[in-house]
């Protein structure tokens, strides 16, 4: 037995000497070349169109806009405003045409309701109403409209009859945002409807812009610091002009505290010369009939009446101011254990309902089936007094046993 070492000896270098052999002939071998990658496509995010274009209804720019992102670029003098607005960028553009001139500002904010506010601010109360845009006033060669989330100011060295369409040409290639950024200020739905002067409205969310478009009370008694935002509008009413202040507070126990200081303020009238005791009275508050002033709170909104009107109209006014809780149903993210629960049980229950009502019609229709046809045949309809059975015939003939064995073995 000597010969089983030396040949498993021998089997082994040979299985040596091949996995050696491999691994050279593995390292000679040029490397395959590997699979070319997939291409990867980069989601760049659109490029944001500009605010005003080269050229426009025959309007050619006498150089290319000039973009700023600082509101002191866009308007030194109301940089403040601009800043309470979230202003966010702006163009400056001068076009010419057959020897004319037109010099527009584009101002972009974050959303709708910055951008009329803004409007508000700049626009005069009073001026005439133009179709441009969202909305537009013009005074002599100026001309003011908003769209979406941008302000547009421009000014023409001739006003002609066709500047309001070229301006409405504009507006198509403004830029509009999207989802909660295009909706308007929801406190204007709070402003009455009824004698009110639509080109007089002003919304604010800081003091600079209240104070810049003739607010009635002082910017630090309204309360800007804690979240409060006011709009103010002129209603013609039959005794006189009356304006109407309206507050939104974050909070109706905000509303409430904030009340009773505006009340206080203007019971305690206007402050003597020299008196450091009380902010003074602003100037629309100076002119206002003391009688008809008042104040009244309705849920996070506080009221405020002035103006030349007579006591009795300024109160009609306003009490019709009032706040109307919307309230939604928020949809549960995932069901509850016992609503699931409730589920399975209602429906085990429906099935066996189901079931049972197929059964029984089952049973109906088939017993139904078998009465009809006993009854065709003349048989009772009922077979349970029917006496039938099988009957088995197991007689048999009996033979003698004799006689077996001579009709199996006959003789001679």
């Amino acid at each position: 037995m000597r010969w089983i070492p030396i040949l498993a000896y021998s089997f082994c270098s040979v299985a040596l000497l091949g996995v050696s052999a491999a691994s050279a002939e593995a390292q000679a071998a040029p490397a395959k070349p590997s699979a070319p990658e997939a291409p990867v496509h980069l989601m760049l995010p659109p490029v944001p169109k500009p605010l005003l274009p080269d050229s426009f209804a025959g309007w050619v720019a006498a150089e290319a806009p000039k973009n700023v992102t600082d509101p002191a670029q866009a308007d030194s003098a109301n940089a403040a405003a601009l800043k309470e607005y979230d202003f966010t960028e702006g163009a400056l553009a001068n076009y010419k045409r057959s020897g004319e001139t037109l010099t527009l500002r584009a101002l972009r904010f974050h959303d709708a309701s910055d951008a009329y506010g803004a409007y508000s601010f700049y626009r005069g109360s009073g001026w005439p109403r133009e179709e441009i845009g969202a909305g537009a006033a013009s005074n002599h060669n100026r001309v003011l409209f908003w769209l979406g989330s941008t302000v547009v100011d421009a000014n023409f060295s001739r006003i002609g009859p066709m500047s309001g369409s070229e301006l409405r040409e504009l507006a198509g290639q403004l830029p509009l945002p999207e989802g909660t950024r295009a909706l308007a200020p929801p406190i204007l739905s709070n402003l009455p409807k009824a004698s009110l002067d639509g080109q007089t409205s002003h919304y604010a969310v800081g003091p600079a812009g209240y104070a810049g478009s003739g607010g009635v009370l002082p910017p630090d008694l309204v309360g800007f610091d804690r979240g409060a935002e006011a709009v103010t509008a002129t209603y013609s009413l039959r005794s006189g002009p009356a304006t109407l202040t309206i507050i939104d507070y974050p909070t109706p126990q905000m509303a409430a505290a904030q009340e009773n200081r505006i009340r206080a303020f203007l019971k305690a009238g206007s402050p003597k010369a020299g008196d450091q005791t009380q902010p003074a009275w602003p100037k629309p508050l100076v002119d206002s009939d003391q009688a008809s002033l008042e104040v009244r709170r309705s849920g996070p909104l506080v009221a405020i009446v002035s103006g030349d009107a007579v006591p009795d109209e300024s109160h009609k006014l306003l009490v019709t101011v009032h706040f109307e809780t919307n309230l939604t149903s928020i949809p549960q993210p995932m069901e509850s254990e016992v609503a699931k629960t409730g589920k399975l049980l209602l429906g085990i229950v429906g099935l066996v309902i189901i079931g049972s009502s197929a059964a029984i019609l089952l049973g109906f229709f088939l017993g139904g089936g078998r009465a009809l046809y006993r009854f065709a045949r003349g048989k009772p309809v009922s077979s349970v007094y029917d006496i039938e059975f099988i009957r088995l015939d197991l007689r048999e003939e009996w033979v003698e046993p004799s006689e077996t064995v001579d009709k199996a073995h006959p003789k001679g």
